[in-house]
C-alpha cells in the first residue's frame, strides 16, 4: 500500500507530516511520489487563514475524481479537521477519515485497516503525549525539527490556534534532549525547536523555562546550529535574550511577530504589549547581539484599522528594518473574538495596504542584502536549488537563502561562501 501526504501550513505541520510518514512506513507501507500513484492520501491542513482553507477545498475537489477512479482512501487531518470536524463531510462526503492534531498517534491503527466506516477522531488531551521518535521520516538529512510544546493560551483576537491546537502543553525536557542527542549521533547539524509559543515553555517535571532549555541544548555535542520558532513578544523575556547571546550554537536569528505597529491596534488584537514595549525588546536584542537577523509577521486591514494606524506599521518597518517579513491581509476566522467585529476594511484597501508593506520591505531587504556583498558567510547547504539544478542552495545563520556554484557535492555540509550578488529575497555567492 502506497501513501501520499500533502501538507499545508507552518513548520509544525511539516514536522507532524514527518511523524505521520514515519509511522505509516513502520506499518509496511511505502511512500508514493504523487497522489495518482497512491492508495492513500493524507491532507495535513492549516486553518490560520481563510486562504489556506480555500486551497484545501480546491485540492480536495481535484482529488475527488481520483477517489471515483481508483477507490483511493482520502482523509483530512490537522487544524481544519479539528476546527470543522464532521462538518467537513457536508462539503466533501467522499472523505474517509477526519483526525485532529491530538490524535495522530492513532493513525497507524486507523488507516491501514481500510475500514468501510468513516473515522472521526478530534478528542482533546490535556497531557503531553510523545509520538515515536524512531519512526520520524525526516525530509532533511542535516536539519531537523523538534517539537517542544503545543497549543496557545494567549487568545489573540484574530487567531484560531487555541481552537485548533488547544491550550498549551509542554514536552518533558529530557525527551527533548534525548531526541536532540539522537539526531546529533545521526549526523544532524541543525535543530529547529518548534511550538506555537516556544518561549512560554516550562518543563512539567523540573520547572525549567525556555532559557534553561536553550542552555541545555547548547551543551549537546555534534549540533552546530539551534533555532526556534515561534516566539510571542509578550513572553519573550530578557533572560531568553541573554540565553541566546551566551549559547554558542543558538543562531543570532529571531522571528518575533509584531502584527501591527500601532499600539491601539495591538490592544484590539489582544496582543498584550505596546509598540514601545516591543521596540524595547528589539533594542535589547541588538545591544546583546549586534549581528542578529530579525523577522516578523504583519497583518493589514484588521477591523477598524485607520490610515494613521496603518502608517504606524509602515514607520515601524522603517525603524526596525527586518531581514524578512511575512505579511497578510486580515481574514476573519471562526470562533475568534475578532470574528464578532465588523470586517469593515474593504478588500481593495487591504490589498493596497499589503502592496505598500511588501514594497517597502522589498526595498529594505535589497538595501540590507547589498551590504552583505563581499562578506564570507558560513552556509549550511541543504541541496540543489529548486529553480536551477546546477546550483546549490543553503541558508546562512540569519536563515537567508544563499545560492552558489560548486564543482563538488556539498550537500548536508557547512561551507564558507563569499557573497557576490543579491536580490531582495536571496543571496548569491561562490565557495570561498
Amino acid at each position: 500500500m502506497k501513501f501520499f501526504i500533502h501538507t499545508f501550513g507552518c513548520q509544525m505541520n511539516s514536522s507532524d507530516s514527518e511523524h505521520i510518514a514515519g509511522m505509516l512506513l513502520a506499518t509496511g507501507m511505502t511512500a508514493a511520489d504523487s497522489p495518482e500513484e497512491s492508495d492513500l492520501i493524507v491532507v495535513n491542513t492549516c486553518a490560520v487563514r481563510e486562504k489556506s482553507e480555500e486551497k484545501l477545498y480546491s485540492l480536495l475537489g481535484r482529488m475527488e475524481s481520483l477517489k471515483k477512479k481508483k477507490g483511493i482512501l482520502i482523509g483530512v487531518i490537522g487544524c481544519v479537521a479539528q476546527l470543522h470536524r464532521s462538518k467537513l463531510w457536508d462539503k466533501k462526503p467522499f472523505l474517509d477519515f477526519i483526525i485532529g492534531p491530538d490524535n495522530y498517534g492513532q493513525i497507524p491503527q486507523i488507516i491501514p485497516a481500510r475500514t468501510k466506516d468513516k473515522v472521526l477522531m478530534t478528542q482533546w488531551s490535556e497531557d503531553w503525549h510523545d509520538l515515536p521518535v524512531q519512526q520520524i521520516s525526516r525530509e532533511s538529512d542535516v536539519s531537523a525539527y523538534i517539537t517542544i510544546m503545543e497549543g496557545c493560551n494567549n487568545f489573540c483576537a484574530y487567531c484560531i490556534v487555541p481552537f485548533t491546537r488547544g491550550r498549551e502543553k509542554y514536552r518533558p525536557i529530557q525527551s527533548i534532549l534525548d531526541e536532540a542527542e539522537g539526531l546529533a549521533s545521526q549526523g544532524y547539524k541543525e535543530i529547529q525547536l518548534l511550538g506555537q509559543n516556544v518561549n512560554s515553555y516550562v518543563d512539567p517535571g523540573t520547572g525549567k523555562n525556555f532559557a534553561e532549555l536553550l542552555k541545555d541544548m547548547d551543551s549537546i555535542s555534534g549540533i552546530e546550529w539551534i533555532r526556534f520558532i515561534t516566539s510571542h513578544p509578550k513572553n519573550f523575556t530578557a533572560d531568553i535574550a541573554q540565553a541566546m547571546k551566551k549559547a554558542s550554537k543558538v543562531c543570532h536569528q529571531l522571528h518575533l511577530p509584531i502584527q501591527s505597529g500601532s499600539t491601539s491596534v495591538l490592544k484590539r488584537m489582544n496582543r498584550g504589549y505596546t509598540r514601545s514595549e516591543y521596540l524595547e525588546k528589539i533594542i535589547l536584542l541588538r545591544k546583546l547581539m549586534p549581528d542578529i537577523h530579525l523577522s516578523t509577521d504583519i497583518i493589514v486591514g484588521f477591523p477598524g484599522e485607520t490610515e494613521e494606524e496603518f502608517q504606524d506599521t509602515m514607520s515601524l518597518l522603517e525603524q526596525v528594518r527586518y531581514t524578512n517579513i511575512f505579511s497578510f491581509r486580515y481574514s476573519s476566522r471562526p470562533q475568534t473574538a475578532a470574528s464578532k467585529k465588523k470586517d469593515d476594511i474593504p478588500f481593495e484597501e487591504k490589498k493596497k495596504r499589503l502592496i505598500h508593506v511588501q514594497s517597502l520591505q522589498k526595498k529594505i531587504q535589497f538595501e540590507k542584502n547589498k551590504r552583505m556583498i563581499g562578506q564570507i558567510q558560513k552556509i549550511l547547504c541543504t541541496g540543489k536549488s529548486k529553480k536551477d539544478p546546477l546550483v546549490y542552495s543553503g541558508r546562512n545563520a540569519g536563515y537567508q537563502v544563499v545560492n552558489f556554484n560548486s564543482d563538488e557535492d556539498v550537500r548536508n555540509r557547512f561551507i564558507q561562501v563569499r557573497i557576490t550578488a543579491c536580490g531582495p529575497y536571496s543571496l548569491f555567492g561562490e565557495i570561498a
